[in-house]
């Protein structure tokens, strides 16, 4: 399935009216969050396909209109954290937010706080493994796992948890941003056991 990934970050070649011409014939949509609604929400109208989003550790609610409606998240996406969806034949997992760094309100997790989101996404996982012989293909995170493509400083760490997550589970693929790329030499693409670990910022078009 030909997707279209991003996160992180609007790029002006997708914000504007040759972003059909820029991606091509995709059939999906994917966010890793810490996106504006408004770009998410314009590329969905664009490209005219299903958009399954997780949020990252900057979400926040956006203001509609002149009444100031609160939106607390994108038009027209699916939001995957701790769910479990079938587009077509792949199964999309999504595990939102990032390590806990600071005193935020919402979208920052400890690993015990993120084991407690796989605790609530495993029985639609077990229901896959029983329908389709397969716990899921897609796991879509903001952050990555704790090793690789993470850094240092502690905003910037990933997750421990998602370690045995790919080793139990197997997704075919990890999908995440969060950590944003300066130097081409940066690794984005990294094979753990059966997952491959992709860092998609700012975007990607990738055959899922």
């Amino acid at each position: 399935m030909r997707s279209l990934v991003i996160s992180d970050n609007v790029e002006p070649i997708l914000y504007g009216p040759s972003v059909c011409d820029r991606v091509g014939d995709v059939d999906l949509i994917i966010s890793c969050g810490d996106l504006p609604f408004y770009y998410i929400e314009y590329i969905i109208s664009m490209v005219n396909r299903p958009c399954y989003y997780v949020f990252g550790n900057h979400a926040r609610t956006e203001f509609q209109g002149q009444d100031w409606t609160q939106k607390h998240e994108p038009q027209g996406g699916v939001n995957l954290h701790t769910k479990c969806y079938r587009e077509g034949d792949l199964l999309m997992v999504g595990l939102e937010g990032s390590i806990r760094y600071n005193n935020a309100p919402r979208y920052q997790y400890t690993d015990s706080q993120m084991w407690m989101n796989i605790a609530k996404v495993f029985p639609e996982m077990l229901l896959n493994r029983i329908r389709y012989g397969r716990w899921l293909d897609v796991l879509v995170t903001h952050s990555p796992p704790r090793g690789i493509h993470d850094e240092e400083d502690r905003a910037h760490q990933g997750f421990r948890s998602f370690i045995p997550f790919m080793r139990w589970f197997k997704p075919r693929y990890l999908l995440h941003g969060h950590i944003h790329i300066y130097r081409r030499d940066t690794v984005t693409e990294t094979v753990y056991q059966d997952t491959k670990v992709i860092n998609v910022y700012p975007y990607k078009i990738l055959d899922l």
